[in-house]
């Protein structure tokens, strides 16, 4: 077993994403996941990211909030409890239309040249 105490989690910049604190939960460490790492992003209103898109699959969890996806020229409003997988190529935009913070969990596979 890996534990990792959310007070030793380290902040972490995501490309193309606008007022958002990002933490690295688990991976990219000895002894941690060895297929994917686990991450905690929190928005501020108005904040978000893309448009864009990755190679791989990611799985987005509302934990506190809402959070507005749009993907392929729909979009829709994740809340508490809410989840999504985006597919490998999907393009994706995702926007905290509220006046609370939005805290998110993210999963998301390592990429092929990441070194652990």
């Amino acid at each position: 077993m890996h534990v990792k105490r959310f007070e030793d989690a380290e902040p972490y910049e995501a490309p193309n994403h606008r007022a958002v604190v990002g933490l690295r939960l688990q991976g990219f460490e000895p002894g941690g996941p060895e297929n994917q790492w686990v991450g905690l992003s929190q928005f501020l209103p108005g904040g978000g990211a893309g448009p864009d898109s990755t190679p791989f699959e990611k799985v987005y969890v509302v934990l506190e909030g809402e959070m507005t996806v749009e993907t392929g020229g729909s979009e829709t409003v994740l809340k508490k409890y809410d989840s999504c997988t985006i597919a490998p190529g999907e393009v994706r935009t995702i926007e905290n239309r509220s006046n609370h913070t939005c805290t998110m969990l993210v999963v998301i596979p390592y990429p092929p040249e990441a070194v652990r």
